[in-house]
């Protein structure tokens, strides 16, 4: 197994852990955890591009970066109103 491979499973927990924030912490924790999903999942797919060495998966990572801010202010938005 590679590094690489050893790598994104080492990113897994920390990922599983923001998950679950998400869904059970309260309202200022759920928006960190958003945000810190969004860089994790982001990360994870940059480390699995090259574990698995197809170079057009990075497009999906850096669509990922760019979209995790406005959907972390989407949410917050949510909150604000409905919750």
């Amino acid at each position: 197994m590679s590094a690489w491979r050893l790598a994104a499973i080492a990113f897994l927990p920390p990922l599983a852990v923001a998950v679950l924030m998400c869904a059970r912490g309260t309202l200022g924790q759920r928006l960190a955890a958003v945000q810190l999903v969004g860089a994790l999942a982001a990360l994870l797919l940059v480390v699995m591009t090259f574990a698995f060495e197809q170079g057009s998966s990075m497009d999906l990572a850096l669509t990922l970066s760019l979209l995790a801010l406005p959907a972390s202010l989407l949410y917050a938005l949510f909150v604000e109103r409905w919750l």
